[in-house]
């Protein structure tokens, strides 16, 4: 893909010197993993690089464009527990805008619609809101909706990983207003996975508006990214205009351990600490509305009361305090 809100197409990896299957035998015992792009299928070592990580995890996630749906449908067919999430950025026009090939949005469809015939239960849409995606991501979820499938979103950021510095929301009121519909929509649903979703939505207007972060950052102690040559960092969101240091690379330790716990992992944590940007992304968003639940509990169950009773939503962006650092997230990107 040639995607606008990242520029990973044109700054790719050198094959030659990226991890092995074999490499991520070192990694610890996790909750969940998530592979990401560029896109994943590009691999066609894929299927030895999940084996692994199912080895490590009882869930593993894909992101994909659902461009290679052969390779896919055949990963599915040899993993069936496999999550796959198709990263469609609007509806067909605009999602081939968006990702810059013509014929995206139809592959990508395709593809989900492939793997529901097959009985797959983890897999769903992922859209990334930019400037003017945002009318499109509500048909979208109404379309995930009709056919039984996860909806996830996201909003654009800059990082070293996405090699993307200028990402930045003009048309605020407009994709804010959407964002509301959105989350209006998913607090009449029955399921308290909604709500939840319905509070990152939420987090994710906050981000957009520029505020500093609804919860704590605690990248590197509940959560790590490993990029592709190895070095383990907090999280991908990382740009050296502000800081940047890998906690290690996994073919330097013996064990995952000697990475985890040494004085530089310490060094980073402190400094995720007094980190300032304000990102909000699932990976480092999601350990913490589990760790202070009470927070994000008596929002869903407030404005789900308010749901049921007609009622305006209370959808301030309140800052809950749970004793991080005050300096904490509070530049803007």
């Amino acid at each position: 893909m040639r995607c606008r809100m990242c520029d990973i197409w044109n700054n790719p990896t050198e094959a030659s010197r990226e991890i092995r299957p074999e490499e991520l035998e070192i990694l610890p015992r996790v909750r969940f993993a998530n592979v990401t792009g560029g896109e994943p299928f590009v691999r066609e070592d894929l299927d030895r690089i999940v084996a692994v990580l199912f080895r490590k995890s009882p869930r593993v996630v894909i992101s994909t464009s659902g461009w290679y749906e052969d390779r896919v449908v055949s990963l599915a067919k040899t993993f069936p527990k496999i999550g796959i999430r198709i990263s469609i950025e609007g509806l067909s026009q605009k999602n081939d805008e968006l990702r810059g090939r013509a014929g995206g949005f139809d592959k990508g469809l395709r593809t989900l619609l492939a793997l529901r015939e097959m009985g797959m239960k983890d897999i769903g849409f992922g859209c990334t809101v930019s400037n003017h995606n945002s009318a499109d991501m509500l048909a979208l979820y109404r379309l995930s909706q009709n056919l039984g499938m996860e909806f996830a979103t996201a909003a654009f950021h800059n990082s070293f990983y996405f090699h993307k510095h200028d990402n930045r929301i003009t048309n605020r009121e407009e994709v804010v207003g959407n964002f509301e519909k959105l989350i209006e929509m998913q607090l009449k649903e029955t399921h308290p996975k909604s709500w939840s979703r319905a509070f990152f939505n939420n987090g994710l207007i906050n981000y957009i508006e520029g505020n500093r972060r609804l919860l704590p950052c605690e990248a590197g102690a509940v959560n790590f990214f490993v990029d592709p040559y190895g070095e383990v960092y907090p999280c991908n969101g990382l740009e050296a205009r502000f800081w940047m240091e890998s906690m290690g690379n996994i073919r330097r330790a013996t064990t995952f351990d000697d990475i985890w716990n040494s004085e530089q992992a310490q060094r980073v944590r402190e400094k995720v600490r007094h980190c300032p940007k304000n990102c909000w992304m699932v990976g480092t968003v999601a350990p913490v509305m589990k760790k202070y639940i009470r927070h994000p509990l008596q929002w869903m169950m407030k404005n789900k009361i308010r749901s049921l009773l007609h009622q305006p939503l209370c959808l301030e962006r309140k800052w809950y305090d749970v004793g991080q650092d005050p300096q904490q997230g509070r530049m803007t990107e």
